[in-house]
């Protein structure tokens, strides 16, 4: 159950810094608003997967 709860933490982090980051970077300029929508999508493909990894492993233990 902590390998669980560790891989939804991680992805929840990967989904808000994922997420906010790249679109701080285009309001201070240094990113346009492609790139911060790639990286944006990127980070949040990340965060799904180990959040369905993470309900992978509670599944498994209840069964």
């Amino acid at each position: 159950m902590l390998t669980a709860t560790l891989l939804n933490g991680v992805a929840v982090a990967a989904i808000a810094v994922g997420g906010i980051a790249p679109f701080v970077a285009v309001v201070v300029g240094t990113s346009s608003l492609a790139n911060a929508l790639l990286n944006a999508g990127i980070w949040f493909s990340f965060g799904a997967v180990l959040h369905l990894a993470a309900r992978a492993v509670l599944r498994r233990l209840i069964e």
